[in-house]
């Protein structure tokens, strides 16, 4: 595809990118309120917390059906369709984790969170935050090339961060924790704290690919 040509039809159809950014602005509510969860002691608050993250997960599906059924009936769109639709899918699969973050700690009901899970929490507020930004760029693609290029770079960044933080955190975690099911319950909320941080990451490395094929 000629995509200096294609370029020509995007500002006839730009209705993906606002239902882009809301997706985005769904996945930092989420991240703020995982934040709070991860603050928080009480079970009755981290249950409060979860319900507030699964109504954000589920309008973060309803965002997706509708970006993928306008993806079917629109005839032009500002990006290749399987583009606007992975890059729909892997905002939503930031959503899908922390939704499972905030699941764990509110199933789960640990003693308490240690502070590399609450550091964990902030890498996936800072992800989103650089997502937000990058929703806001890729409106004029080229533009803002360069500024898309250094929200990726972030998001590699922050998750190799977050890969230094959880080798550490599970070391510490079998070395200061003496009851074996608090051991399991924090590591697989570590766990998914790390997923979360994986899941931002595709999302820049879709945006890479959308750069070299577009800017």
């Amino acid at each position: 595809m000629d995509n200096s040509f294609f370029s020509r039809f995007a500002p006839k159809d730009s209705k993906f990118f606002p239902v882009l950014k809301q997706l985005a602005d769904v996945m930092s509510d989420a991240s703020d309120l995982l934040a709070g969860s991860l603050q928080c002691s009480d079970l009755e608050e981290r249950k409060v917390f979860y319900q507030k993250i699964k109504d954000k997960e589920r309008l973060g599906d309803d965002i997706s059906h509708h970006i993928f059924d306008e993806l079917s009936d629109s005839f032009v769109t500002p990006f290749d369709r399987e583009d606007i639709h992975m890059l729909a899918d892997y905002l939503d699969d930031v959503i899908d984790r922390i939704n499972s973050c905030a699941k764990r700690i509110a199933t789960y009901n640990p003693k308490g969170i240690s502070n590399d899970s609450i550091e964990l929490g902030k890498i996936v507020s800072k992800d989103t935050e650089c997502i937000g930004k990058a929703m806001d760029e890729i409106v004029a693609m080229r533009k803002n090339a360069m500024q898309l290029k250094a929200r990726c770079k972030e998001l590699h960044d922050l998750e190799n961060k977050a890969d230094d933080i959880y080798d550490m955190a599970i070391i510490r975690l079998f070395q200061e924790e003496k009851d074996g099911i608090e051991i399991v319950k924090n590591k697989d909320i570590l766990n998914e704290l790390e997923k979360a941080t994986d899941a931002a990451e595709r999302v820049g490395k879709i945006l890479k690919t959308m750069i070299v094929k577009y800017a």
